[in-house]
């Protein structure tokens, strides 16, 4: 199953994030090291929102990765909320519809 963890980001995000971008990249590459993150990244025009797309039996990981997450832990994003995605389409999709 896929779940997509979501950020709503500071205002001033771009300005705050250098200080923690390294810490949060690691524990990222850990995430997809182990197979549970799939892909993750900034939304753009504007910048106010991040989507992580995780895999696997429960939503554990996703938001276990929020809860130590430097951006998280040190007031960068706002809010964030882990979601069931229930994809259908494409190679890697968890419930393939033709």
């Amino acid at each position: 199953m896929h779940y997509l963890l979501t950020y709503d980001l500071v205002d001033d995000y771009l300005e705050r994030r250098a200080q923690y971008r390294d810490a949060h990249l690691a524990l990222a590459w850990q995430a997809a090291d182990r197979g549970e993150l799939l892909l993750a990244g900034a939304l753009e025009s504007p910048i106010d929102a991040a989507a992580l797309l995780f895999e696997g039996e429960s939503p554990a990981a996703a938001e276990a990765f929020a809860k130590t997450d430097p951006y998280v832990v040190n007031g960068l994003v706002k809010a964030w909320c882990v979601r069931p995605w229930k994809t259908v389409v494409g190679k890697t999709a968890s419930s393939p519809l033709r």
